[in-house]
C-alpha cells in the first residue's frame, strides 16, 4: 500500500491548492490590505474545497509574485499566522508550499504541523528568476534537526516555470534523486501551470521508480483527470477549481474557489476509483 492511501484514506487522492492572497511585503500587497481579509478569503476557499470533496489541501503563497529564492522572513510568518487561524477548521490532511524556498518550506511545516510539503528541493534550474541551486543535503539535515521524519516531502522533479540544467532523462534524474534523498513523491509538471502533463512521461518515471508516489502536478480537469490518474498515483489541482478556471481576475487579484467546479471534477474521480 502506498503511503498516500494511508494518509488520505483513498486510492488516487486529489490534493487541492489553496492559493493565499498577497502577503505583507509582497509586491501586490497594498497598504489598505489586511491579514484579516487574507484569512477570510482562505477560509472561504478551504470550506469550498473540503465540502466539494478533495482529499488534501496544499497551502501556498501563490500571489507572492515574483517568487523569492531566499524568502523574506515575513512571508512564512504570515503564512503560519493564516494557517494557524484556520487550523481548527481543516478536516483533511494538509501541506504547505513556500514557493521557491525549500528551507522556508521545511521551517513552515514545523511551525504549523503540516502533513506534507511540496517544493523544488534539489537540482539546478534556470528561469525568469535567474539561476538557482537547491542543496537537498542541508534541507534533509534541517528536517532531521526539527524531528520531521514523518513529514512527507513531494519533490518538483521538473518545475513548470524553470528548466533543469541536468540534461539526463527525467526518469534517470528521478532514480538518482530517490537513491540519495528518498523523496516521498515526485511531482511531474508540464511547461506551464495548467498545461497538460505528458502521460508517457509520467508513465516512464513510474515504471523506473515504482516504489515512489508519482503525482500529476498540472493540467487536471474533468476531461483529463481519468487519463492522468491512469499513469499517476495522485494529482494536484489548483486553477481549475477557481471561478471560471481563472488564476487571477482582470485586476490581478486572486480568484476564489468555486465549489461546483470541485464537485464536478471529484465526481469523475469517484468513478475512476470504483474501477480500480
Amino acid at each position: 500500500m502506498l503511503w498516500t492511501e494511508e494518509l488520505f484514506g483513498v486510492k488516487k487522492p486529489i490534493i487541492s491548492m489553496l492559493h493565499l492572497d498577497p502577503l505583507p511585503g509582497d509586491p501586490r500587497w497594498k497598504e489598505s490590505d489586511s491579514l484579516a481579509t487574507v484569512i477570510e478569503h482562505a477560509r472561504h476557499d478551504l470550506h469550498a474545497l473540503q465540502d466539494g470533496g478533495v482529499d488534501g489541501i496544499l497551502f501556498s503563497n501563490e500571489f507572492s509574485l515574483p517568487y523569492e529564492r531566499s524568502m523574506s522572513h515575513v512571508t512564512p510568518a504570515a503564512m503560519a499566522f493564516v494557517i494557524g487561524n484556520l487550523r481548527s477548521e481543516i478536516r483533511v490532511p494538509f501541506g504547505v508550499d513556500a514557493i521557491s524556498d525549500g528551507a522556508a518550506c521545511i521551517e513552515l511545516a514545523a511551525a504549523v504541523d503540516a502533513d506534507f510539503v511540496r517544493g523544488t528541493f534539489h537540482g539546478v534550474y534556470v528561469g525568469d528568476g535567474g539561476l538557482y541551486n537547491n542543496d537537498f543535503s542541508k534541507l534533509q539535515r534541517r528536517r532531521t534537526e526539527l524531528h520531521l521524519q514523518s513529514l512527507r516531502m513531494l519533490y518538483f522533479i521538473n518545475p513548470e516555470s524553470d528548466r533543469a540544467m541536468d540534461p539526463r532523462p527525467l526518469a534517470d534524474i528521478a532514480a538518482s534523486t530517490i537513491f540519495k534523498a528518498h523523496p516521498d513523491g515526485l511531482c511531474i509538471s508540464a511547461n506551464a501551470a495548467g498545461a497538460d502533463v505528458d502521460e508517457e512521461l509520467m508513465a516512464s518515471v513510474k515504471k523506473k521508480n515504482p516504489e515512489v508516489v508519482v503525482l500529476c502536478n498540472t493540467g487536471c480537469r474533468p476531461d483529463t483527470i481519468e487519463a492522468k490518474l491512469a499513469t499517476s498515483d495522485a494529482a494536484v489541482v489548483g486553477t481549475y477549481f477557481k471561478e471560471g478556471g481563472r488564476f487571477e481576475d482582470e485586476n490581478l487579484c486572486n480568484v476564489r474557489v468555486d465549489q461546483a467546479r470541485v464537485e464536478e471534477l471529484m465526481a469523475v474521480v469517484y468513478q475512476v476509483r470504483k474501477n480500480l
